[in-house]
C-alpha cells in the first residue's frame, strides 16, 4: 500500500468507492468523473505504479475482471461500443500512479476522446514496421 495513493485508500477502505467487483486480487469501481455513464476503473489490489511492474497473474486477473465488467455493462446498458484505456507515465497521461484500466461504454457522438481525432494517419512503410517488429521481438521478456 502507498499512503499517498487514492486507489490504495479505496482498497484499504479508507476512501469511499462504488465497488462493483472485488475478487481478492482486483477491484472494479465507478470512476469519480463518469466521463460517460458506466465509466469503470479496474485495478490490482496491490499498489503497482504502472504496466511495467504489473505481475503476470495480476495482469491476467485485471483482464478477466475487465471482461466481466464489459459484459455487465452490455447487459445493463447495451452500449453500441466499448473502449479500454490505460495510460503509463506523465507523457502517457497517467494521473494516478497505481495501474488502472478504464472501461468506457461508448455511444456515437458521446464526445469522449477518439484515438485519431483528426483522422486515421497514413500507413507506415513495410520496412519500417519490419524493423520495429524485429527490435521489439528481440526485447520481449526483458
Amino acid at each position: 500500500m502507498d499512503d499517498a495513493c487514492p486507489f490504495c485508500a479505496i482498497v484499504s477502505g479508507v476512501a469511499p468507492a462504488n465497488v462493483i467487483l472485488d475478487d481478492g486480487k482486483v477491484l472494479a469501481f465507478m470512476d469519480w468523473r463518469q466521463a460517460v455513464p458506466g465509466h469503470v476503473l479496474v485495478i490490482p489490489r496491490r499498489h503497482v505504479p504502472d504496466i511495467y511492474t504489473l505481475a503476470d497473474d495480476e495482469a491476467a486477473a485485471v483482464m478477466q475482471a475487465t471482461v466481466r465488467v464489459a459484459r455487465a455493462l452490455r447487459a445493463a446498458y447495451d452500449p453500441p461500443g466499448l473502449n479500454l484505456w490505460q495510460s503509463n507515465g506523465e507523457a502517457g497521461g497517467q494521473e494516478v500512479f497505481h495501474f488502472h484500466l478504464h472501461v468506457h461504454p461508448r455511444r456515437v457522438d458521446d464526445g469522449l476522446l477518439r484515438v485519431y481525432p483528426d483522422g486515421v494517419p497514413p500507413r507506415s512503410g513495410a520496412d519500417q514496421r519490419a524493423a520495429i517488429a524485429r527490435t521489439l521481438k528481440a526485447r520481449l521478456d526483458h
